[in-house]
């Protein structure tokens, strides 16, 4: 595994993966799909230490920003392909 960092609400830009995992990054929020499978070996070890790190990230940000009570998502935006 190689380290994969992350900075939870500070872009629009930052994507990673971990298995079939995917984690996206957002002004408003982090958006995680996909499934991993975390196996009782030095494997799945990885994994699990990667996930966290991710999600204590995130935690540090949550509880250190003054919150709304909740985050009202603005609907995905349709542009024009261009190539079509």
């Amino acid at each position: 595994m190689d380290n994969k960092v992350i900075s939870p609400f500070k872009n629009e830009s930052e994507c990673l993966q971990i298995g079939s995992l995917t984690v996206e990054n957002r002004l408003d929020r982090l958006s995680i799909f996909g499934s991993i499978d975390i196996t009782r070996d030095k494997e799945g070890l990885a994994v699990a230490r990667e996930l966290k790190s991710i999600l204590d990230l995130t935690l540090t940000e949550l509880e250190s920003a003054e919150l709304p009570d909740k985050v009202t998502l603005k609907p995905a935006k349709t542009v024009n392909n261009s190539f079509e």
